[in-house]
């Protein structure tokens, strides 16, 4: 049976959520679009509106600062749906003092209820991601991120569109208006929180520490201690950079590079909105339903390359101004400006939807809430960054805005390159990401489910193929260490691949006991340190199809493992409709120097239930994978 991430939709676990932090979104656009509209409005000059274009983005942010440690500890605390009940009750009276501040047309009293709205935003954000898995199945976490990203991008384009209209079409009622707006989606928030299951706190026995600097730095330590989830969250905040350079050059650029007007700006921002929303739906897809970091370099690369583009499309100012939205568009070569812009937006969510996934999977459930402060601490000083250095380049080196995406590019390049130069496993998982899904059509059974999501763990699975061990490893959605024929390890360019992932050669006792003691060696010590091990116990790719005896070396590493006092649960796997496929022995060698016939092949990975070490036998592992396999060989 086909799965849709959009079935997430029809079930109370998460269409509630995604309703109500969907509508958090739209009101917060809303309400900052119909500031402005009332500045103009009230026909404040420029200085005014100048000042509020200023300070309102300040004041928003501040409280990401002031706030994100307390707000994660009270999100790992606290029964998250009851938090969600909070924080929208909390948007009420926030929204209240907004629409008096909208009626007496007072902006002290809008700024201040712009604060309430950051304060309430920054309680609500730990609670917005970590209570995904707790909600999700792990092979449903990608599909519910994408979910999440897209929901919130396109209800932040709907709020700013739907904000900005209030004052132009209700003309004199506009505050009235704007005022009764915020209040009745904040209370459409609410009543839809009462709906959303209750889902257990991370940790309830945490004593909340009050003091701000002291837990801001703790809870950023804890967003530090995984290699990988340490580079997720970088890359998640310099997203926040590159999306806040963009967007805030977009009304600018509108008007000075392309030529239009307000409306131009809108619809600038609706084909990245639309893209971010396409390529975070994609995820899934592509990713086969599991936590596929393997589509980060490749939404890091697009970005920069539809940006490089963007800059060669319009390098200077507009020939025409006051354009309508059609004349622009039958403009000569406005299709590729508009094709970049949306391109922005899909390898964007290329980019942020597995991070945000891989934190959630990677991440305790009892840190999950304080890493995800911790990471909008960081996101918060990216974004005022961006703002500083964007504002910089053009004031004061006299960038116009096209070189600034230009340099965007160019940065967003370097910065990738250095995050997968730090973690390989990135670079890794893309090359075997392209690898398999090019020459393959792979299907997933049961992956994410048995697979543990933390601790030590031996795979066992059949050997068919040269590729095999590259084919696991763009499934599991855990690094895991690979013991290989020493002789497939050394094969030219994927010998990087399998050093990167740290895979472990090994060799036959009469051909090479020295490589093979090192291997068992190699094994006993991963497994010690809480990693996974994959093992193809055959210890030879098949020559017939078939799935030969296991070898005892499986029992002798369970044994190694409980002499130490170590009980390693054995995961079964196993590989159908491989024989035959490219690189399988089906053919002789000077037959795959040919296009395979089985190029594309249609092939399965099965896991099934874990197995207890104490009880596990190369026997009984043999007859569980000949189980899962069937006669699909």
């Amino acid at each position: 049976m086909a799965h849709s991430q959009f079935d997430l939709l029809r079930q109370r676990r998460f269409l509630p959520y995604f309703v109500v932090q969907s509508l958090g979104a739209f009101n917060d656009n809303v309400y900052r679009q119909a500031i402005i509209g009332l500045l103009a409005y009230m026909a404040v000059g420029s200085s005014q509106m100048g000042l509020y274009a200023n300070l309102a983005p300040a004041i928003f942010i501040l409280p990401y600062f002031l706030f994100s440690a307390t707000a994660g500890q009270i999100a790992e605390k606290l029964e998250k749906q009851k938090l969600i009940v909070i924080t929208t009750t909390m948007e009420i009276a926030v929204m209240s003092l907004a629409a008096v501040g909208f009626l007496l047309q007072s902006m002290p009293i809008l700024l201040l209820a712009l604060f309430g709205t950051g304060m309430q935003s920054t309680l609500f954000g730990p609670v917005k991601y970590s209570i995904l898995p707790s909600v999700l199945k792990p092979e449903e976490l990608t599909g519910g991120n994408g979910l999440v990203e897209m929901g919130t991008s396109l209800s932040i384009l709907i709020g700013m569109i739907f904000g900005g209209l209030i004052f132009q079409l209700a003309g004199a009622h506009g505050p009235q208006v704007a005022a009764v707006s915020v209040i009745l989606m904040a209370i459409a928030g609410n009543l839809v929180a009462r709906r959303i299951p209750t889902v257990d706190a991370g940790d309830p026995t945490l004593k909340i520490s009050w003091n701000i600097l002291r837990e801001s730095w703790r809870i950023w330590q804890l967003t530090r201690r995984q290699p990988a989830v340490r580079n997720a969250v970088l890359g998640v905040s310099w997203f926040w950079f590159v999306g806040t350079v963009l967007t805030a050059q977009l009304p600018v650029y509108a008007q000075a590079n392309l030529g239009g007007t307000q409306n131009l700006y809108i619809f600038a921002l609706a084909l990245f909105s639309v893209g971010v929303g396409v390529g975070s739906m994609s995820c899934e897809k592509l990713s086969g339903r599991t936590v596929e970091i393997g589509l980060v370099p490749l939404g890091a690369f697009g970005v920069s390359a539809f940006l490089l583009d963007l800059y060669f499309a319009r390098p200077g100012q507009a020939l025409a101004h006051g354009l309508s939205l059609m004349q622009f568009i039958e403009a000569p070569r406005s299709w590729r400006i508009m094709l970049d812009l949306t391109g922005i937006g899909l390898f964007t969510g290329f980019f942020v939807v597995p991070l945000f996934a891989l934190i959630q999977s990677r991440t305790p459930r009892n840190e999950l809430a304080r890493v995800i402060s911790g990471m909008n601490i960081q996101n918060a000083m990216f974004i005022v960054a961006a703002a500083l250095i964007g504002l910089a380049l053009q004031r004061y080196f006299g960038w116009n805005i096209p070189q600034v995406f230009l340099a965007l590019a160019i940065a967003n390049t370097l910065v990738a390159i250095w995050i997968f130069s730090i973690v390989p496993e990135f670079l890794m998982r893309f090359l075997s990401w392209v690898m398999v899904r090019t020459l393959y059509r792979l299907k997933l059974h049961g992956i994410e489910q048995q697979v543990p999501d933390e601790g030590a763990a031996l795979l066992v699975c059949n050997h068919v193929s040269y590729m095999d061990a590259l084919i696991l490893s763009a499934c599991i959605p855990r690094p895991a260490r690979f013991v290989m024929y020493y002789r497939i390890f050394n094969i030219p360019v994927m010998r990087w691949i399998f050093r990167t992932a740290k895979a472990i050669p090994i060799a036959g006792a009469r051909e090479n006991p020295e490589i093979m003691q090192r291997a068992f060696d190699a094994v006993d010590a991963a497994l010690a340190e809480g990693e996974l091990v994959c093992i193809f116990p055959e210890g030879a790719l098949t020559k017939d199809g078939n799935i030969a005896p296991f070898k005892s070396g499986v029992e002798k590493i369970l044994q190694r493992a409980a002499a130490r006092g170590q009980s390693v649960p054995v995961v079964p796997l196993a590989l159908k409709n491989m024989w035959g496929s490219m690189w399988s022995r089906r053919d002789g060698g000077m037959h795959r120097m040919r296009i395979p016939r089985r190029l594309r092949a249609h092939i399965e990975v099965m896991a099934g239930a874990p197995v207890d070490g104490g009880s596990a036998t190369a026997e009984l592992l043999e007859a569980q994978v000949r189980a899962l396999r069937g006669d699909a060989a």
